[in-house]
This record gives C-alpha cells, structure tokens and sequence, in this order.
C-alpha cells in the first residue's frame, strides 16, 4: 500500500512492543502519527485485565515519539458484539474464538471509524500481516508470528485503508528497533490469551457467567474413568486437566479429549495424541466470508489452517447446504467446533468460515489430489 506522507494515519497502540514499532516505523516514514489506546473490557474488581499498566506503556512510548495519544472506551461495543457471541457459543458446546470477531467489530470497524473522527484516512496495528497494492492480505514474512488466521473475517474496505507496518519484519528485528529507540516495553512479554480472561484461571472466569453442570468422563467404549466440571471447560484434544491416569496395560499414555456427548453431558477422550478418533479429513464449515468481496469458482483448490500457528494445509472446498464442505489431503489433528478455518491461496488468505463439525474417514474418493480442477 502507498500513501502520501504527511498524511495522518491513527495506530492502535496496545501498550506492546508490535503496535510501539508500528508507530515508530510510520514516523520514520514522514507520516502524521496518532496514537489510540482503546479499552475493550472495563476492568473487574479482580483487576486481572492489566489495561493501567498497558496505558501506561503506551504513554511512554508516544511520549517518546513525540505523538499524541488518544483513549476510548470500546467495552460496551465489545460486549455486545464479541462477548455475547462468546459465551453463547460456550453454552452450546463449541469452542470460539472471539479475536476473530474482535478483528472485524472493533479494531477493523469501530476502531477505524473512529480514526476518521480523528481527521484519519488510513489507521495501522501491529499485527504481522501485509497487503499489497491489489488490497489482498498477505502473511507475515516471520511465518511464526503470522497472525492472518485472526484477519480472517476483516473485509476488503477495511484492509484498504490498514497498514501492517511490522508485517515484513522477524520478531527479533521488531525488539531489537525498540530497544534501540530506548522503548520501555521492548521486552515485554507478547500477550495470550483474551483480556478479559486475564492470568486468572479459564475455568474461574467462565464460571461467572455460565452454570456448570459436571458430569461423566468416558472412554469410547463407555467406561467410567472420573467426572467432569462441565463440557464448556473442555476442548477437542485437549490433554491437561482431565484428573485421569493411564489405564491398566498403559499407565503411561495420555488421554485426549476426543468428543463432548452435549445430550448425556459426557466428556469422551481416547489414549494417544494421534488416536484415530482424534483425526479427521473433511470439515462442515458455516457464515463463509471471502475477503474479496465475492465467491470463489467451485470447487476451490487451496490451503487451510484450522488453528493459528498451523502450517497451511492443502484442501478442496465445495458449496454445502449448510456453508461449505472442507476436504483436506492429508487427516487433521484435533478440528474444533467453533473455531475458525482460513483459507489460502499461498501468500494470500482468502477469507474463512466458522467450523461446525469434523468428518472421519472414508472420504478419499473425494480429497484433492484425486479431484478434478476447477473449470478455467
């Protein structure tokens, strides 16, 4: 992307190291910087979400640069277009990702809004993505710290008008520029997780706001092995936090989360990280968005990831009457209900869609390397 410099451009600063170069890289580049702190969640009385310290990084850094830095307070669209979502998807059983969503409501579109109060035509965050000059969303260079899989669901308009300054940079060279401009934060640790979830325990959290409704672990076969503290805490191949030891002949094999049965409230999980149980070749993806704007042409020869950090898998998709079938060469490890899948045209992701269920086996007749090509 090219713009002129001297223009204004608003970057989303965290308090981080990512969003801290960001600015300072758009500086050097002679652009107009503003920086804006947004506050998503409102602080509990347990002050898990560490938004004060985060604050006052930021701070630091803008005074450093010499750059204004603005604050707003996006809890209450946060609530009610990321939270909701996320703990409705909990209550049936799924397992979301709310920072997909994120990326779409609020820092791609009430975060972007706002910049343009701000007199802005462009904002930036230091995510490790890129564009090009087609509007397309490209991966980091640092395939490690790629965060396109988070993207997924921001629409083109959005990506026109975004700058992904850190996307062309390792990780190192991001803390290594910081720590040369002298920046506080250069070694401060990369964020996990979800604010409002914080360092306290998952468990604890989701507890506040959603009963839990323990209940029997079982092995396929049907056998007891212990309890549960409610399906919503558990997710597909999961492996610490069961209680459970090895069975007898196996006392050293893990076990594996493999299915939640949501009508008799049953945890099933099977023995060994690749467990057949565990593996699937296709998936039923639902509400596909395509980055474009438009469909691709049927079927879609591309790659996918159903997790982020994955290494891009090769796959064909098809139009279902649900939202899409996903048929991949090779069987995947863990497909979680209510996850996301991206989808990959090598460097460019495409767009994704939200998974509803994994397909077992028996589906080789219909993998991409026997299917046709799509039509020219």
């Amino acid at each position: 992307m090219v713009v002129g410099a001297e223009q204004r451009v608003v970057v989303g600063m965290s308090g981080g190291v990512d969003s801290s170069v960001a600015a300072l890289l758009l500086q050097q580049d002679g652009f107009q910087v503003h920086g804006l702190f947004m506050s998503n969640w409102e602080e509990d009385e347990e002050g898990y979400c560490d938004t004060a310290r985060d604050l006052q990084d930021a701070r630091a850094v803008a005074g450093l640069l010499g750059i204004p830095l603005h604050r707003v307070n996006f809890a209450r669209e946060y609530r009610d277009r990321v939270f909701r979502y996320f703990l409705s998807e909990y209550a049936a059983g799924r397992t979301p990702n709310p920072d997909v969503l994120c990326n779409r409501e609020i820092k791609f579109g009430v975060f972007q809004r706002y910049a343009r109060r701000l007199g802005a035509r462009y904002v930036a965050t230091g995510h490790y993505a890129r564009t090009d000059d087609a509007g397309h969303l490209l991966r980091a260079r640092d395939e490690n710290k790629d965060q396109t899989y988070f993207l997924q669901s921001v629409t083109a308009e959005a990506l026109r008008h975004t700058m992904f300054p850190i996307g062309e940079l390792e990780k190192e060279a991001v803390r290594r520029l910081a720590d040369e401009e002298g920046f506080p934060n250069h070694a401060k640790p990369d964020s996990t997780g979800i604010c409002f979830i914080g360092e306290r325990r998952f468990r604890d959290f989701l507890a506040r706001y959603l009963p839990a409704q323990p209940g029997p672990i079982v092995a396929e076969t049907g056998q007891a092995l212990g309890e549960h503290q409610g399906l919503m805490f558990y997710t597909i191949g999961q492996r610490q936090g069961l209680g459970i030891g090895g069975k007898k002949g196996a006392p050293d094999a893990p076990w594996y989360v493999s299915a939640k049965d949501l009508r008799r409230n049953r945890l099933i999980v099977v023995q060994g990280h690749d467990h057949p149980s565990l593996l699937s070749d296709a998936l039923e993806a639902v509400d596909p968005h395509w980055i474009s704007g438009q469909p691709p042409r049927w079927p879609l020869l591309c790659q996918a990831r159903t997790r982020h950090r994955q290494s891009i898998q090769s796959c064909r998709v098809d139009r279902s009457e649900a939202g899409l079938t996903v048929r991949f060469e090779r069987p995947q490890r863990a497909i979680t209900p209510g996850q996301f899948v991206a989808f990959y045209d090598g460097d460019v992701c495409l767009g994704g869609a939200v998974i509803q269920t994994a397909v077992g086996s028996g589906l080789d007749s219909a993998r991409p390397d026997t299917a046709s090509a799509p039509a020219a």
